[in-house]
C-alpha cells in the first residue's frame, strides 16, 4: 500500500511539471495610467450665488471663518471651468494687511496658498470625481480652530 501512495504521488508531482520554459511565468498586462490633469487658473467674475451658504453650527460666528461657496456634489461636464469662490469673515487675509492666507488642495495633490479672497475658475479637469478642500490658515501656519467649519471639503464630479 505504502508503494502504492508513492508511485501515486510521484505520478502527480510528475504531470504537474512541464517541458515549457514558461509554462509558471506571470502574464504582465499594461494598464495606461490615467491621465493626468493639469488645472489651470481662468480669472474672471464668479456669478453671485442666490443664499449664502449654510455655515457649519459648530462655528462660533465671531470668530475667524472660512465661508465656501461651491455646492457639494455638484457636477460638472468635461472643459466646465469650476468656480472657486469663498469668503473669509472676521479676519484679514495677507494682502488685506492681514495674517491669515487660505490654503486649497485638489484631490490630495499639491496644496496652494491664496493671500486674497478673490473669486477664480479652475478648468482642465479630468472626467470623474474630484474633491476641492479650502482651509483658512492661522498666523501659526496651522488650520485655524473653528468647529468643523474653516477645513472645508467639496466633492464634484466631472463628466462628458
Amino acid at each position: 500500500m505504502k508503494r502504492l501512495l508513492a508511485t501515486i504521488a510521484a505520478a502527480l508531482l510528475l504531470s504537474s511539471c512541464s517541458n515549457n520554459d514558461n509554462s509558471h511565468t506571470t502574464a504582465t498586462i499594461y494598464i495606461a495610467p490615467p491621465a493626468h490633469q493639469v488645472l489651470v487658473v481662468v480669472s474672471k467674475p464668479v456669478p453671485i450665488i442666490g443664499n449664502p451658504p449654510d455655515v457649519d453650527p459648530s462655528a462660533d460666528k465671531t470668530k475667524p471663518l472660512l465661508v465656501f461657496k461651491l455646492e457639494n456634489g455638484k457636477t460638472f461636464r468635461v472643459g466646465d471651468e469650476v468656480p472657486i469662490d469663498f469668503s473669509v469673515l472676521n479676519a484679514k487675509l495677507k494682502a488685506n494687511g492681514g495674517e491669515f492666507r487660505v490654503r486649497y488642495i485638489i484631490d490630495d495633490d499639491d496644496m496652494k496658498l491664496l493671500d486674497s479672497s478673490d473669486p477664480f475658475w479652475l478648468a482642465g479637469w479630468t472626467p470623474g470625481k474630484h474633491t476641492v478642500r479650502l482651509e483658512l490658515i492661522g498666523p501659526d501656519g496651522w488650520p485655524y480652530k473653528n468647529g468643523n467649519a474653516n477645513i472645508v471639503t467639496r466633492e464634484i464630479s466631472v463628466g462628458p
